[in-house]
């Protein structure tokens, strides 16, 4: 049989650059070697998902034939910078035609950036019709550098810094989300638009609820979360538990401890997995933190931190003697998180409806900026003791950015190690005085005040504070015509977040 060999001149347009990785020397020996073994084992898979976080902590990604994959491993891909510049309801936030104000020439008539896939990311998706692997890329310039906008990059970068002191971060993740069924198929696209979100998915919840741990609650999500607990420790994730919360059908899932960018890398994995998987069995899964659903209770988002001393191989925070706590460096470590907790917020609380959470009517919301070991009120807990002493900051909502949430505590969190902190922003001036923000307009009054740049980089920062300041003036316009009920999710929250969060 003649089977035409078909030619395409063009079919190298969307890789990145003929040799970019190695023209810009951009993976280390471990990543080369990655690279060979993933080269050696291309036949036998179909597609591969090449994936990365946007600045709100969604995953974008274009799926291609293993075939397509083999020359983007080592040249990248092009990729438009669209998830850069559009809001959370995809409107544009960053005039990428005009004036975009954020100091990347590149972003200029969307220009394409390209998307290196990190070798050390990549691994086989169980199950499904089609043998598909994913794998996490890093955002370049097309002269090699790091795009300023990349998140990765930012966590990179911090990471970077504490190794250079010889220490380790160690992150362990607890997240909250919300497990529902689906009412009917419709795909929420009436009235959507750039900027115009349709009808967030219709669902019921799976049981009643506020029955906290009960094991009879747990046993009516099991026919979903057992499976997807296999399903996640097939992809390698350090899963330790799946628990019940409080609210109807409201989960929290918990891992192991993880190096700072494996916690980010995994985060970005789980939940884009977890949405997938439920949606896949007729169920709709939401980091949102407070859904529109009855008696919903907010999920968070609680945030494990310590710091390894790799000379002596060390938990930095652990007290010495019998009484426990925690040590000088660890009492250092936190007044840094303490000092920048309020200019950083708007990264680990980036939408309108992570504030409900931090309501004074939800007792249980870390508001108070200070340090305890039991009250849950305290922005920071004390956990453990001894080579398992831990901060834990319960600030976090579940859909935001991991890259950003992650960097922003480890750069505070460093400044406390290596420099007298400055005395912390109690937020007296807004007449909240030893709060954290209590709305998104005041955590992005405090993040453009602040000393956010010097983390993000000048152009991250300014493109974030257009991105957020866009997604408040369509909610804010939203809210003078439409006069919600005062502390009540709204409807507009409910579109804009519900589905794709």
């Amino acid at each position: 049989m003649y089977v035409r060999s078909w030619s395409s001149p063009a079919a190298q347009g969307s890789v990145g650059r003929p040799s970019f990785v190695a023209d810009h020397a951009l993976w280390d020996d471990a990543r080369t070697a990655a690279a060979e073994r993933i080269e050696a084992f291309l036949a036998d898979i179909d597609l591969v998902r090449l994936v990365f976080g946007d600045p709100h902590g969604l995953a974008r990604s274009k799926t291609l034939t293993a075939q397509a994959f083999r020359s983007v491993l080592r040249n990248g891909m092009n990729f438009s910078p669209g998830p850069f510049v559009f809001d959370t309801g995809h409107a544009v936030a960053v005039d990428f035609l005009g004036e975009h104000g954020i100091g990347v020439d590149e972003i200029a008539g969307a220009g394409n950036f390209i998307l290196v896939p990190d070798p050390l990311t990549f691994q086989l998706l169980p199950g499904g019709d089609a043998r598909t692997a994913w794998v996490i890329g890093d955002e370049y310039l097309r002269d090699g550098t790091p795009h300023p906008l990349s998140s990765r990059a930012v966590l990179r970068r911090v990471a970077a810094s504490y190794d250079a002191r010889r220490l380790a971060p160690v992150v362990g993740l607890e997240v909250e989300w919300y497990l529902t069924r689906r009412l009917d198929d419709e795909p929420g696209n009436t009235g959507n638009g750039f900027g115009l979100q349709g009808q967030a998915p219709r669902v019921k919840a799976v049981n009643a609820g506020y029955q906290f741990n009960l094991d009879a609650h747990y046993d009516t999500l099991a026919p979903l979360t057992d499976p997807l607990a296999l399903h996640l420790l097939a992809l390698g994730l350090p899963l330790r538990s799946m628990e019940h919360e409080s609210g109807p059908g409201q989960v929290e899932t918990t891992f192991s401890p993880m190096s700072a960018l494996d916690a980010a890398d995994a985060m970005l994995l789980f939940r884009t997995t977890v949405k997938n998987w439920c949606a896949r069995r007729g169920h709709h899964a939401s980091f949102m933190s407070k859904p529109l659903l009855d008696a919903a209770d907010p999920s968070g988002w609680h945030l494990n931190q310590s710091v390894t001393d790799l000379a002596s191989h060390t938990n930095l925070f652990a007290a010495e003697g019998p009484s426990g706590g925690l040590s000088p460096q660890g009492k250092a470590y936190a007044e840094g998180l303490l000092s920048h907790a309020r200019e950083l917020c708007l990264l680990s609380v980036p939408t309108v409806n992570g504030y409900r959470r931090l309501a004074a009517e939800h007792t249980l919301a870390p508001t108070r900026l200070g340090v305890s070991q039991e009250d849950r009120s305290a922005l920071l807990r004390l956990v453990g003791h001894g080579a398992g002493a831990h901060i834990e900051n319960r600030i976090g909502e579940p859909c935001a950015n991991p890259y950003l949430t992650i960097a922003a505590q480890l750069f505070a969190g460093l400044e406390g190690l290596t420099a007298p902190a400055a005395p912390a922003d109690t937020g007296a001036d807004t007449g909240r005085p030893g709060l954290v923000p209590q709305h998104l307009r005041e955590a992005l009054t405090a993040f453009r005040a602040g000393r956010a740049a010097r983390l993000l980089g000048e152009p991250l920062a300014a493109c974030l504070a257009k991105l957020k300041d866009s997604e408040l003036r369509r909610y804010e316009a939203w809210s003078l015509h439409t006069a919600p009920a005062p502390g009540q999710v709204t409807d507009w929250e409910q579109r804009e977040y519900f589905g794709a969060y």
